[in-house]
């Protein structure tokens, strides 16, 4: 199943942004809409996004502001600024802050779609390469190829689902895994019986990890969990 990018788009003009946000919808991405920069930074903060879209001229906190933020969080994040503001200056700042393009309104609809489809091949490819098959983690060492989860006192081979769902929680160590993320990329289904299955999973987790007492598996309420190591 082709995977689903989640992206976030902090985009102050209320009908455009919720225009753009169906239009990406419709072409099979995951979209949240912030309507200014203090938003957006506190959305970008509890998830996990692929890429995000932000427009410079905001309320409370301006466009450049927020992906300088965003930007300390996750150097690696992809960004694109969709803005009307065409001066060079203003195009080479948003380059200057890490930006992966620079688009002007009006724009061509069609073309940000390729635009979105090259960087976000070109971030994934760059993450496969980087991505191990081993994770070490207090106590633990977890090897994603054969699924085994080892200590100086335990090993423990864990189910397909087991794996899977511990893998995401260690690419994303002391962030929060939204239950939407798991349910979508690992159940590839999101209603109450996968979610009632999710649960039964986390609670087998937390049972296998708790030899090692710096390390929890914690509820975020509303959103999802957190792989806490502390």
């Amino acid at each position: 199943m082709k995977k689903k990018y989640s992206i976030l788009l902090v985009e102050d003009e209320e009908n455009f942004g919720s225009v753009l946000k169906n239009y990406l919808e419709l072409n099979d991405y995951i979209v949240t809409l912030c309507m200014d920069g203090n938003k957006g930074l506190v959305e970008f903060k509890n998830n996990i996004y692929d890429l995000c879209i932000l427009d410079v001229m905001m309320p409370l906190m301006d466009g450049f502001s927020l992906a300088g933020e965003i930007k300390k969080m996750n150097p690696s994040i992809p960004l694109i600024f969709l803005t009307a503001k065409k001066l060079k200056e203003d195009v080479l700042k948003g380059y200057e802050i890490g930006a992966d393009d620079y688009v002007t309104k009006p724009f061509d609809t069609e073309v940000l779609l390729y635009k979105l489809k090259a960087i976000l091949n070109r971030n994934n490819n760059v993450i496969q390469k980087e991505v191990t098959s081993n994770h070490t983690f207090g106590a633990f060492h977890f090897n994603t190829d054969t699924r085994e989860l080892s200590s100086d006192q335990s090993l423990k081979k864990l189910s397909p689902k087991e794996s899977e769902l511990l893998k995401l929680l260690c690419e994303n160590i002391n962030q929060v895994v939204s239950r939407d993320l798991a349910l979508n990329q690992i159940w590839k289904d999101n209603n109450y019986f996968t979610t009632r299955s999710m649960d039964v999973f986390i609670a087998k987790l937390r049972k296998y990890l708790k030899e090692d007492s710096s390390i929890e598996i914690i509820n975020v309420h509303g959103n999802g969990f957190r792989l806490l190591v502390k």
